[in-house]
């Protein structure tokens, strides 16, 4: 039950960091492109880089499985998903797995715009 708690308030932490990037990014960069959520991809998976490889090679005993899913599932999940995509690519290349990375990469951008337009369209035909 910890770690539903902890994944709880770090999402909520995240999601609200996200949400300040957006208004940030709307203000300073404009509406025209969707800056914000460009940045909090990449800022996420920078992030995610540095807690995943601190984790796994730099701390200690002491830093649980719930500092795990604090950072990386709670408040970087609230803060973009994206992070959790980088770093599954990343993992399957650094495994050798370089065909598996890529079919990864693509089929999931691929499908999910595929399924979002899918829902679009099936909520326009509803309409």
């Amino acid at each position: 039950m910890i770690a539903y708690l902890l994944i709880f308030f770090g999402a909520g932490l995240g999601g609200m960091a996200r949400h300040a990037v957006n208004l940030g990014c709307a203000r300073w960069c404009g509406l025209e492109f969707p800056w914000g959520t460009a940045t909090v991809n990449v800022a996420g998976s920078f992030l995610m880089g540095l807690i995943a490889g601190w984790l796994a090679f730099r701390a200690g005993e002491a830093w649980t499985q719930h500092t795990r899913l604090f950072l990386t599932t709670g408040v970087l999940g609230g803060f973009t998903t994206f992070s959790a995509f980088s770093l599954d690519a990343m993992l399957l290349w650094e495994r050798g797995q370089a065909m598996q990375a890529g079919l990864y990469v693509a089929g999931s951008v691929l499908l999910s715009i595929l399924a979002l337009a899918g829902a679009l369209s099936l909520i326009r035909g509803l309409s």
